[in-house]
């Protein structure tokens, strides 16, 4: 059996808006075009993730909303505060939580955690991951506990310039 993880990272942030702290800077114009570019496509492709966790940051919040409600995707949708300025250990952390039912799950957050956390779960290597970038992971395991280090293979890496 496998699971399969796609780390979504948030959308182009608009640096000039919002209340100046980090976590309340909104998604730009470009982010919000990108966000439901890949929502739709990852609709189409027929790989809506069955449960999608967030960062509590706006901009990851909102780069949810926008792919989910684009690509209408009908997944349970979660909002957390351990994605944001999160370790790998912290992913970890998050992903062992997840129950087994669920064989797909999305990940949105930040970086530099992401291509961390892809380098973790491939054993090595390095990704570059812009914003509104999709990786996907496959793990050949029956549960969310356990995905560890190296158990991971790239299946896709989709960045949005290809489709925007």
């Amino acid at each position: 059996m496998t699971k399969h993880l796609i780390l979504f990272r948030h959308g182009k942030s608009d640096w000039h808006a919002g209340s100046g702290r980090d976590r309340d800077r909104p998604v730009a114009t470009r982010g919000i075009t990108a966000a439901k570019t890949m929502g739709k496509l990852l609709a189409a492709a027929g790989k809506v993730p069955d449960l999608a966790i967030t960062s509590a940051a706006v901009r990851a919040r909102t780069t949810l909303e926008l792919a989910a409600e684009a690509g209408g995707w009908a997944c349970p949708q979660e909002v957390t505060d351990d994605l944001y300025e999160a370790s790998v250990e912290q992913v970890l952390e998050v992903i062992h939580r997840v129950p087994d039912h669920h064989g797909s799950l999305m990940l949105v957050g930040h970086q530099p955690t992401w291509s961390d956390a892809v380098t973790y779960f491939m054993g090595g290597g390095a990704v570059h991951m812009p914003t509104a970038v999709m990786v996907c992971l496959e793990f050949e395991v029956t549960s969310w506990a356990q995905v560890e280090y190296g158990r991971g293979t790239l299946l896709w890496l989709l960045p949005p310039r290809l489709f925007v």
